[in-house]
């Protein structure tokens, strides 16, 4: 019984009671409200806490976690060329391990219960594996999405691409019945790949059950990660599709993935900061799609849902004020709440995810995963005026206590349960000297020129290979 705390559900039924309890049995939330009795529970004391549902990331790079920051000063383009072009060719299937295992206990650590994994730095089965290995070891709810892209042509495991979709087949068939894990593909962007291929993953996909991730509209006068009328033309969107940024899209393309009922994925930090564009929000809304939000890489970013509501948050209200602004005026209220940035990391990724009916809300008979946020020692939530506010706008993930995951505790006061982040670290830091003194030896400047990279190639391929796809009427 998690009792007394500020339990905001995330379900219109319940809303946000001010002081509620929430039952768990058997890893099950079995009822919710206020007055409720279990004398034979063990009881949580949530008082002067807020209760949340577990939050869910919908598109994090999670073996990426041991380049943190390297990316902190790079448009998209640098990224492209530092990180997906010469940093994940020298990954090693152990490097990706280590990288999925502190990134996921990283996000637990934030009160992210569930990610999705967009795991594309696959150069070998044995990455793959390793990446669902350090998933499992972690202890979190992932989406694992298999990425297609190729990063080392020249050292690959693969012979071909048909061997990349046949390796994602037997992962789903071996790691079939594993609890938390669910299963996904990150599709080769957009025009990098001939576009029977493109074809290929989204068939495969569905044969299998799978959620469809995929990067969009990532970069402004390019044909990279475009595609979006080829798809409608050939009958390829749909509400399994989670569109990653989003940023460059026109109207018709957006008309198009409201109509096809698609999820959206914004990283307001990656995108405002890496030249992106504007997070799409307001598009959003105007064609009835549920924002969702994402870490996306922490080779940039940090590893809290909770900055990327706080940005977001930000991004939105400046967006909708800023017409009245310019008219000499101010606004009388605020469009965008708190409690719809709440919704964005919970009930909204749950359902882009395709578990909305398992996770995302504190609904009887959904699972239990929940997070407690309110640590005693810390400034935030003293007083406790607005908990859902102090969360958007104040919180750390050191605020974060409690999580649980299926109704076992994660974290417990304010620490990872029976987790050595000092051994972590060090395969961490170890991990990183080895990559970054590979890497160098081709790449003594990160990130590489920009102008004659590897990327102009790219662009290139894509135009050659999106001139083959459907042609729109």
């Amino acid at each position: 019984m998690i009792r007394g705390g500020y339990v905001a559900t995330a379900d219109p039924s319940f809303g946000n009671l001010p002081s509620g309890e929430v039952l768990i049995q058997d890893g099950v939330i079995v009822a919710v409200g206020v007055g409720i009795t279990a004398d034979d529970a063990e009881v949580v004391d949530a008082t002067g806490k807020l209760v949340i549902p577990g939050m869910i990331d919908t598109h994090r790079h999670t073996w990426q976690t041991q380049m943190r920051g390297i990316c902190a000063d790079m448009s998209l383009l640098g990224y492209m060329n530092t990180i997906r072009l010469a940093i994940s060719p020298n990954y090693r299937a152990e490097d990706v391990h280590i990288g999925n295992r502190v990134g996921a206990l990283e996000a637990i650590n934030a009160g992210v219960t569930t990610i999705l994994d967009f795991s594309h730095c696959n150069n070998s089965p044995e990455h793959a594996d390793a990446a669902i290995n350090g998933l499992k070891g972690s202890g979190i709810r992932a989406l694992f999405s298999y990425g297609f892209f190729d990063s080392s042509p020249t050292t690959t495991k693969f012979a071909d691409h048909a061997e990349r979709l046949a390796d994602f087949r037997r992962i789903v068939a071996e790691n079939a019945g594993t609890s938390r894990l669910t299963f996904g593909v990150a599709l080769t962007e957009m025009g990098l790949i001939p576009w029977e291929d493109t074809v290929r993953e989204i068939n495969l996909a569905r044969e299998l059950g799978a959620r469809i991730a995929t990067h969009t509209g990532c970069f402004w006068g390019s044909v990279v990660c475009g595609g979006i009328k080829e798809l409608h033309h050939a009958g390829l969107l749909g509400p399994d599709h989670v569109h990653i940024h989003a940023n460059t899209l026109d109207e018709e393309e957006w008309r198009y993935l409201g109509e096809a009922g698609v999820h959206v994925s914004i990283s307001p930090e990656t995108e405002m900061n890496m030249g992106m564009g504007y997070p799409v929000f307001e598009q959003c809304r105007v064609h009835g799609i549920n924002a969702t939000l994402s870490c996306d890489v922490i080779s940039l970013n940090s590893g809290s849902l909770v900055t990327q509501m706080r940005l977001g948050i930000a991004a939105d209200r400046f967006a909708q004020n800023a017409p009245i602004n310019r008219q000499g005026q101010m606004p009388d209220v605020l469009a965008t709440t708190c409690d719809d940035a709440l919704k964005w990391a919970t009930i909204n990724g749950a359902a882009a995810c395709g578990l909305d009916d398992q996770i995302g809300s504190l609904t009887p008979g959904k699972k239990a995963d929940i997070v407690i946020v309110g640590n005693p020692n810390s400034f935030t939530g003293q007083p406790a005026i607005d908990p859902v506010g102090s969360l958007v706008f104040q919180s750390t993930p050191e605020d974060v206590w409690d999580v649980f995951i299926d109704g076992v505790a994660v974290k417990r006061n304010g620490r990872l349960v029976g987790v050595d982040l000092t051994a972590l670290f060090e395969q961490a830091n170890a991990s990183k000297d080895r990559i970054l003194a590979e890497v160098a030896k081709t790449y003594p400047q990160l990130p590489p020129p920009v102008h004659g990279s590897n990327f102009q190639a790219l662009e290139t391929a894509a135009a050659n290979n999106l001139a083959n796809a459907p042609k729109v009427n």
